[in-house]
């Protein structure tokens, strides 16, 4: 009994470092950036058409480290278009504010990004 312990001790104690190097080849993907609202939006747009494609067949374990790598685009495309929705709500929030205080020109110019920002969204 004490043998089988130790033995299975042991088996695990070899195992966990392979994990460990199967996780960490996974860490290194960085996707690509979106560091602008435009290139969120075409990095959304391509990638998801990607992941469509990867989950129309079967799902092989390549497949699946490919939708892996994917992800870590889609996901930094979600963070920047997070990041430029909270921003344009702000501005909308602005213009709605100025109006009612009848300030033409905080309307014109956070109504203009706003538009401008907005309009990027619905390509």
């Amino acid at each position: 009994m004490k043998q089988s312990l130790i033995l299975s001790v042991a088996a695990l104690m070899f195992s966990l470092p392979l994990a460990a190097e199967a996780d960490d080849d996974y860490k290194h993907f960085k996707g690509e950036p979106s560091q602008t609202l435009e290139q969120a939006v075409a990095n959304l747009s391509t990638y998801n058409r990607r992941l469509e494609t990867a989950l129309s067949g079967e799902l092989t374990p390549e497949a699946m480290n490919e939708v892996h790598q994917l992800t870590y685009t889609l996901e930094n495309a979600l963070g920047k278009l997070d990041d430029e929705l909270e921003d344009i709500a702000e501005r909308l929030e602005k213009v709605h504010k100025a109006s009612e205080r009848a300030d033409p020109g905080t309307v014109k110019r956070q109504g203009s990004v706003y538009l401008e920002k907005s309009r990027v969204l619905l390509q």
